[in-house]
C-alpha cells in the first residue's frame, strides 16, 4: 500500500493557507520505497529518513508518499511520480526491474541511498550495474564510522552549498570495483577522502578510489552511499546534501 506523507502533503500544500498566502500545488511528486524487514541499522535508517523527507516535502514544495510494497514498482504507479526514492532495498522481480529501466529510460527520477546500489554476482541485472556506472560491491569498513569526504565540483546544484570537504556521520562505507568514475558518462560529486585511510577496525579499507555520490548523465538519477545507522541526519551539511539532490531530481 502506498502510504501518503504528513496526512496528504498535496492537499496540504494546494489548499493550507500559510506565510505571505496559499501556497501553490505541489512542484513534483515523490514515491519512496523501503522495507521494514531485514538489517536493523538499515530499517533505523528508512524510519528517519521518512522524518526527514516529509520535512523537506513541507519546506520546498513536493508531495510524498512511500511504501514497503515492491509491487507498487509497476508501470501504472510509476507513471504517477517524477521521482522515485529507494530508501534501503531494491527490486528483486523481473517485472519490477523492468518496470523500473522502463522507467528510467523514459525520463523518470531516482535517489538511492547505500544497500539500495548493492550488487553482487548473485545480483543478474546488468542493466542496474551499467546504471551504476559499472559499479559492482566488493567490500566495506566495519564498524560504522565517520569519514572526511572531497567534494569534487562545488558548482554543481547538488553540491553548491557545501565546502571543499565534509565531515559525514558515522556510516558503512561501500568499495566500488570497478569504480564508476571509469564509466565517461559518471560524474562523481564527493568521493572519500584517502586521508581517512586506513577506515575500520574489523574491516578495514586501506586504499583505493572510493565515489560516495555520482549520477549518470545518461538519467535523471543521483545515487548516495550514505544510508546505515541512526547517526545519519546528524550533519546540517549532508542534510542540505541531501535536500539539494531531491530538489535538482524533482525539477528536473
Amino acid at each position: 500500500m502506498i502510504r501518503p506523507i504528513l496526512l496528504s502533503i498535496a492537499f496540504v500544500l494546494t489548499l493550507g493557507p500559510a506565510a505571505g498566502g496559499p501556497r501553490s500545488k505541489p512542484s513534483f511528486r515523490v514515491l519512496a520505497f523501503y522495507t521494514d524487514k531485514g538489517e536493523p541499522d538499515h530499517i533505523m535508517f528508512a524510519r528517519q529518513a521518512l522524518g526527514f523527507l516529509s520535512q523537506a516535502a513541507e519546506r520546498d514544495n513536493f508531495s510524498l508518499e512511500s511504501t514497503t510494497d515492491w509491487e507498487e514498482l509497476n508501470p501504472r504507479t510509476l507513471k504517477r511520480f517524477e521521482l522515485i526514492v529507494w530508501l534501503n532495498d531494491f527490486p528483486k522481480t523481473p517485472g519490477q526491474r523492468t518496470a523500473f529501466a522502463e522507467y528510467m529510460e523514459r525520463g523518470g527520477g531516482w535517489l538511492g541511498f547505500h544497500v539500495s546500489a548493492y550488487n553482487d554476482e548473485d545480483t543478474r541485472w546488468p542493466w542496474f550495474v551499467s546504471f551504476l556506472g559499472g559499479a559492482v560491491f566488493h567490500g566495506n569498513n566495519w564498524p560504522p564510522l565517520p569519514a572526511l569526504l572531497t567534494v569534487d565540483d562545488q558548482t554543481h546544484p547538488v553540491t553548491r552549498h557545501l565546502a571543499r570537504t565534509l565531515s559525514a556521520p558515522a556510516n558503512e562505507w561501500y568499495i566500488w570495483k570497478p569504480s564508476p568514475r571509469l564509466d565517461n558518462d559518471v560524474k562523481v560529486l564527493l568521493t572519500l577522502d584517502p586521508a581517512n585511510y586506513p577506515l575500520g577496525l574489523k574491516d578495514t579499507i586501506t586504499a583505493g578510489d572510493l565515489p560516495v555520490v555520482w549520477t549518470n548523465t545518461r538519467y535523471r538519477m543521483l545515487y548516495m552511499n550514505m544510508g546505515h545507522g541512526d547517526q545519519i541526519f546528524t550533519s546540517k551539511e549532508q542534510n542540505r546534501l541531501f535536500e539539494d539532490a531531491i530538489l535538482w531530481l524533482g525539477s528536473r
